[in-house]
């Protein structure tokens, strides 16, 4: 294979990505990424002025982006993300379901309340993104979804249990959907990051930061700009053979 095909395998130029949980993070990280590799990406979190900022600062870098403020919880809001999303660059290419609520209570006091704000932003949102995105991707020649779920999800998780139960089941519905829409060609894909440095896991006190970042192999949290190769990889023809796979990016804390 030739240097410039090899090249190709990562090509991302003009695809249309729409990307929740956007603003911050994880998301915020891939959003650059992709913008940097020529794709047209779309912010989407709850905070207007905080996509707006990622969109300055994408395209003060000389890329494409667009904002779209919405919750994931809302199924308004989803229609709506797509819809402007298609009315804006006219297709969807890739959808990186990245928004969660990381909400915890401690079991014997779980209210329905808390139960179903967790499952409407971490499992129902992205599923009905899919969904409602669906008739574009279908349409595009290189349709891929990439969801973000949770080492959470394979792990005790005992004092995260309704946020793990969810990622749970995004890893689940990740090999429901990859059958489900193989023959349209499209391809879905997870990963599973461990600790990264954000926002969810600086909310945690001093102590509990130091032990999650201890549990893995290497011995620290990775940094959110650590995942962009990983889903750089899932959104593009390198992976092209691959759909229903999670990935763990945990530094090994699964395995451990």
């Amino acid at each position: 294979m030739k240097p410039e095909e090899v090249d190709q395998l990562f090509d991302i130029e003009g695809r249309v990505a729409i990307i929740t949980g956007g603003s911050r993070g994880i998301g915020r990280s891939i959003a650059h990424g992709f913008a940097a590799k020529g794709a047209k990406v779309v912010i989407s979190s709850r905070k207007a002025d905080m996509c707006d900022k990622v969109v300055e600062e994408i395209t003060a870098d000389g890329g494409d982006a667009f904002a779209v403020p919405g919750h994931m919880g809302s199924l308004d809001d989803i229609q709506k993300l797509v819809q402007a999303t298609v009315d804006h660059y006219g297709g969807i290419d890739i959808v990186v379901n990245n928004a969660a609520n990381a909400l915890a209570q401690d079991f014997g006091s779980i209210t329905p309340e808390a139960w179903e704000k967790s499952f409407d932003v971490n499992l129902r949102g992205p599923v009905f993104l899919i969904q409602e995105a669906l008739p574009y991707l279908k349409e595009s020649k290189h349709a891929s979804v990439i969801n973000v779920s949770s080492a959470g999800g394979y792990l005790f998780s005992a004092f995260t249990h309704i946020y793990a139960a969810a990622k749970a089941g995004l890893i689940s519905y990740t090999r429901s959907l990859a059958a489900d829409l193989a023959p349209h060609g499209i391809r879905v894909n997870c990963m599973a990051p461990g600790t990264i440095d954000t926002d969810m896991v600086r909310a945690q006190t001093e102590d509990r930061q130091k032990s999650m970042a201890a549990a893995s192999l290497l011995g620290r949290a990775a940094v959110p700009d650590e995942i962009i190769g990983l889903a750089l990889f899932m959104a593009t023809e390198a992976s092209s053979f691959m759909t229903g796979c999670t990935i763990n990016y945990d530094g090994g804390l699964v395995p451990r």
